[in-house]
């Protein structure tokens, strides 16, 4: 059984100040210690995985080419610090276009993931800044942190250490 970091991607990952929708390369940036705090968690023996409503896609605001192409870029980015994303799950849908079983707050992104890899839950953490994204994780008991957008979570990936010794 593996040990996994569920991770929303905007406002987690990536800084998502003025923006609702991030989906060009120019509006991409990481936000401040998530470089260091990916690369403790993984030291550890996390596996990396994110989970993003991407309902843009839906609204037709962009396309799941673009979501890609965001993704390969967060993938090299972190591959040049040695970093390894295990996966990436989003979903491309909107309840306000149509409805799903993906879209957080549901959790079948995240059983999934749980079940591809392996992950014994109760070691196991999702951090994300919404009430959706700990909604989805509590539905399959994983342990949540709720930070606010673009927080620096290196002080989070420190307690999860510690509690995991």
């Amino acid at each position: 059984m593996n040990k996994a970091i569920f991770l929303d991607r905007d406002g987690v990952i990536n800084n998502d100040v003025g923006l609702y929708y991030i989906f060009k390369p120019e509006d991409f940036r990481l936000n401040e210690g998530i470089l260091e705090s990916l690369k403790l968690l993984q030291e550890n023996g996390f596996l990396l995985i994110i989970i993003s409503n991407q309902g843009g896609i839906a609204k037709k605001i962009y396309t799941k080419k673009q979501t890609d192409f965001i993704h390969n870029i967060l993938v090299q980015i972190l591959k040049e610090k040695n970093i390894k994303i295990t996966e990436i799950y989003y979903c491309p849908h909107h309840n306000d276009i149509e409805n799903c079983i993906c879209r957080k707050p549901d959790s079948q992104m995240i059983e999934k993931a749980i079940a591809r890899f392996q992950i014994q839950v109760n070691l196991s953490y999702f951090i994300g800044d919404s009430n959706r994204d700990i909604e989805s994780a509590k539905k399959v008991k994983l342990n949540t942190f709720k930070i606010d957008s673009n927080q620096n979570i290196l002080d989070i990936c420190h307690q999860i250490i510690h509690k995991n010794k």
